[in-house]
C-alpha cells in the first residue's frame, strides 16, 4: 500500500498498528495460500475459524467479560480492511461479528454467557438467517414461522442467500411468531445447527463473485428450538432488534468498499508501472496518469468520509441516515473505481488470477446486501 493510495486514519494508534501487523501476517500466512482452494470448494472450512479464534481475531470489539478479546470497533475495522484489500472474501468475519452483536446488544445475560465465548473461540460460526425467496429488504414480508409448543418453538420455512450458511453453527434466525401485522410479529431465535433434526442446508449458491463464500439456502421442517433461545426472551421484538444494529452493519459494508478500492488501486499502480506498451510503461501515458489521479482522489475522499463515520460510531453518534449514506455512496464508487482498475489492466483485467478481477466481481453484491442502495436512498430521504 503506497502513501498515495492510503493515509493513516485519525483513529489509529501504535497499539492498533501492532494489531494490524499481527493480523496481516496471519492473513498472508494462513489464508492467502488457501484462497484458490477455498474458491474451488466454495467455502473456507471450519479449521480457519478455529485458528482465527485461537489467535484472538474474532469478536474483537466485545468485552472480555464474555470471553472475547475486549477491543473496540477499530479492531473490527482492521480485520475487515486486511481481509478485503487482499480479496479474501470467503472468510466472512464481519457477518460473524454482526451476529455476535445481536446477542451482545439484545440477548439475555444467560444467552451472552452461553454463546459469545464460543463465537470468540471460533467454535460457533455465526450467520444471520433473514432473507427468504420472497422477502429481501422488506422484513414485513417474511414467512418463516415459529410456533410455541411447550418449552420449544417449532420452526418451518426457508431462507436464501445466507452468508456463512454452509458452515454456520449458530443462526440468528428471523421468524414470525405471531400474526400481528408487519414487523410486530417478528422474533429472533438463536439456533445451534449441529445435529439439529429438521434443519437442512441446501446448495452453496453459484455466484458472480465471492466464490469462496459459502452463501447457501437453508430449510427448516419442524425444527425444534428451545424457548430459552428466543433472543432477549420476549416475542415480537425482532424488528426493533434488527433495526437497531443496522448502522453497525452498513458501516462495515462501507469499510469493505474502501478497503477494496485501496487494494485495487495499489495493485493497479504496481501493474501500470511494470506493463509496457509501445516501448514505455503504461504509467507514462497521460490517460493512465489522469485515470490514476481520479482513482486515488476518489479513494481518498471515500476513506476520509468512512473514517469520520468510524469516529462517530466509536462516539455513539452514528445515525441511520449517515450509515446509509456511507453504504450506498461508497459501494457505488467502489464499483466505478474497480472498473477503472480492470480497464487499466487490459486483457489481464478479465483474468481471475488477478486481484483486481476478483475485487471487481466481489464488489457487485456490495450494492445489494445489507439493504439495497435504493433502500438506502429511501432511508436517507426520510431524514431530510
Amino acid at each position: 500500500m503506497t502513501a498515495t493510495t492510503h493515509r493513516t486514519s485519525p483513529w489509529m494508534d501504535s497499539d492498533l498498528e501492532m494489531f494490524r501487523d499481527s493480523f496481516a501476517r496471519f492473513v498472508e500466512s494462513e489464508m492467502l495460500p488457501q484462497d484458490e482452494h477455498w474458491r474451488k470448494q466454495q467455502h473456507v472450512g471450519h479449521d480457519i475459524w478455529r485458528r482465527a479464534g485461537q489467535m484472538g481475531f474474532l469478536c474483537t470489539d466485545i468485552s472480555d467479560t464474555y470471553g472475547c478479546p475486549g477491543g473496540d470497533f477499530r479492531h473490527e475495522v482492521i480485520v475487515v480492511e486486511e481481509l478485503i484489500r487482499r480479496g479474501i472474501s470467503g472468510f466472512a468475519q464481519s457477518v460473524h461479528s454482526i451476529a455476535a452483536h445481536y446477542i451482545l446488544n439484545h440477548g439475555t445475560e444467560e444467552q451472552k454467557q452461553r454463546f459469545l465465548p464460543r463465537m470468540a473461540r471460533g467454535e460457533l460460526v455465526g450467520a444471520i438467517a433473514f432473507t427468504e425467496p420472497g422477502a429481501g429488504s422488506d422484513m414485513q414480508a417474511l414467512r418463516t414461522r415459529a410456533e410455541r409448543d411447550g418449552d420449544d418453538y417449532v420452526v418451518n420455512g426457508s431462507k436464501i442467500f445466507i452468508t456463512n450458511g454452509y458452515l454456520a453453527e449458530l443462526l440468528i434466525l428471523v421468524v414470525r411468531t405471531s400474526s400481528a401485522p408487519g414487523g410486530k410479529g417478528l422474533s429472533v431465535l438463536l439456533v445451534e445447527t449441529t445435529n439439529a433434526k429438521g434443519y437442512r442446508v441446501g446448495r452453496i449458491l453459484d455466484k458472480m463473485g465471492m466464490k469462496a463464500q459459502d452463501t447457501s439456502e437453508l430449510f427448516f421442517e419442524d425444527l425444534r428450538v428451545p424457548a430459552a433461545n428466543l433472543l432477549g426472551g420476549e416475542e415480537g421484538r425482532g424488528f426493533a432488534q434488527l433495526m437497531s444494529d443496522l448502522p453497525y452493519e452498513r458501516l462495515i459494508v462501507a469499510i469493505a468498499g474502501v478497503a477494496a478500492m485501496e487494494g485495487g488501486v495499489a495493485a493497479t499502480i504496481d501493474y501500470v508501472k511494470q506493463r509496457k506498451a509501445f516501448g514505455k510503461a503504461i504509467a507514462e501515458f497521460q490517460n493512465t496518469r489522469f485515470k490514476l489521479a481520479e482513482m486515488v482522489t476518489n479513494t481518498r475522499v471515500a476513506r476520509t468520509f468512512v473514517d469520520s463515520c468510524i469516529q462517530d460510531l466509536l462516539a455513539g453518534r452514528l445515525d441511520t441516515a449517515t450509515a446509509s449514506m456511507a453504504k450506498y455512496w461508497v459501494t457505488d464508487l467502489q464499483q466505478q473505481v474497480l472498473d477503472e482498475c480492470v480497464q487499466l489492466h487490459g486483457g489481464y483485467g478479465y483474468m481471475n488470477e488477478y486481484l483486481v478481477t476478483r475485487l471487481f466481481a466481489d464488489a457487485r453484491v456490495q450494492r445489494i446486501y445489507g439493504g439495497t442502495n435504493e433502500i438506502m436512498k429511501e432511508l436517507i430521504s426520510r431524514s431530510i
